[in-house]
C-alpha cells in the first residue's frame, strides 16, 4: 500500500528521519566496534603477555621462534604449569614447573623418571626421558624451600634448567607469568 503525504513538509520530514535512522544505525555499528577494540587492546595490554620462545629447550611442546601468551596475574603454580622466568641481566626462560614450595623431587637418572613427593610423575609432553644430569647441581631428593620452585625443559637432554648450577632453584619473584596457550609456530 503506498503512503499518502498530507502536504510536501511531512514527506521531507520523513526523508528525514529515515537518514537520521540511517546515521544512528551506522554510528552504533562504529562505535560498538571501536568499543569492542579498546577493550581487546585493554586486555592485551594490561593482563596478557606475549614471549618468544627461544631455543629448543621445551620441544616437542613448543618450539623454536613460537610465541606464547601468558598472564602476568596468574601467580600460583603447579607441576605441569609452564612459566615465564625473567632474571636480572638475563634472557627470559620458558620452562614447566615440576615442583614448588614444600613439595619433594627425586630424579632417578638411570630410570629416566622424575618424582614428586614419591609419585612418578606421568609425562606425556618431554622429548625422552630424564636422563641429563649437570656437575655441581642438586642432589636428589631435593625439598623446594619456600617462596621457589624446580623447573625442567620438555626436552630434558637439551635443555639448561633447575638440574644447572647456573639456573638452579627459581625464586617465585622472578616468575613474570603463568602461560594460559601458544600460538602456531611461524
Amino acid at each position: 500500500m503506498k503512503k499518502v503525504y498530507y502536504s510536501v513538509d511531512q514527506r521531507e520530514e520523513e526523508q528525514k528521519n529515515l537518514k537520521t535512522k540511517a546515521l544512528q544505525g551506522a554510528y552504533d555499528i562504529v562505535s560498538t566496534f571501536c568499543s569492542s577494540i579498546l577493550a581487546v587492546t585493554i586486555v592485551l595490554v594490561c593482563f596478557l603477555r606475549v614471549a618468544i620462545v627461544n631455543g629448543t629447550s621445551m620441544v616437542p611442546t613448543l618450539h623454536d621462534g613460537q610465541s606464547i601468551i601468558f598472564s602476568p596475574f596468574l601467580s600460583s603454580f603447579k607441576t605441569g604449569d609452564i612459566v615465564v622466568i625473567h632474571r636480572e641481566d638475563e634472557e627470559a626462560l620458558i620452562k614447566r614447573v615440576i615442583a614448588t614450595s614444600g613439595q619433594t623431587i627425586d630424579i632417578d637418572f638411570e630410570k629416566g623418571t622424575v618424582e614428586v613427593d614419591g609419585i612418578v610423575l606421568e609425562e606425556p609432553y618431554i622429548a625422552e626421558k630424564t636422563e641429563r644430569e649437570f656437575e655441581g647441581g642438586p642432589k636428589f631428593p631435593l625439598t623446594i624451600p619456600e617462596g621457589y620452585i624446580f623447573v625442567l625443559g620438555d626436552n630434558r637432554n637439551n635443555s639448561l634448567d633447575s638440574r644447572s648450577p647456573n639456573v638452579g632453584l627459581i625464586n617465585e619473584q622472578y616468575v613474570v607469568g603463568k602461560m594460559i596457550f601458544s600460538l602456531e609456530a611461524n
